[in-house]
């Protein structure tokens, strides 16, 4: 069983009320071989609501308190993001995963890339903070632009 970003399973969560739909997490979903969960919900947002970018760093700089995530109009969401971050894990280490396939570019699921901060489109290297508490917990996070390579293990 993997988890996947319930907006690449087609669920319109994104923060402006979107998903961005990927046909294999929906197979992956109809053979219940995958479960949906985001982690912006699970902390306590809605949907739509504001852009969030991580200020100051990436999701281990937000775990370990040196950096924030901060919406476009300057309010703290930091704890948010960490509240669902928690919840997720939670939700994994239950259904003992193995992998979680998570939406690129996001300040909760980027696992390889998150924008850098100053609301602009820039991308920099670096991952989410619910990507920074998996991966610090010892469950594989991989982008769906990664997910061809999990083929030949789910």
């Amino acid at each position: 069983m993997i988890l996947v970003s319930s907006c690449l399973a087609g669920n319109p969560v994104r923060y402006n009320g979107t998903s961005c739909s990927d046909s294999t997490i929906q197979r992956l979903i109809d053979e219940k071989k995958a479960i949906p969960i985001c982690p912006e919900l699970l902390g306590g947002f809605v949907t739509p609501r504001e852009p969030a970018e991580i200020v100051g760093g990436n999701g281990l700089d937000v775990l370990v308190g040196t950096a924030k995530v901060i919406e476009r109009s300057g309010n703290d969401v930091t704890e948010l993001y960490l509240i669902g971050a928690k919840k997720t894990l939670e939700i994994a280490k239950e259904m003992n995963v193995k992998y979680v396939v998570l939406k690129e570019y996001s300040p909760s699921c980027g696992s390889k890339e998150i924008y850098n901060g100053a609301f602009i489109g820039e991308k920099i290297d670096g991952m989410g903070v619910t990507t920074a508490l998996l991966e610090s917990n010892g469950i594989k996070v991989i982008s769906e632009l990664e997910l061809a390579n999990l083929k030949d293990e789910i």
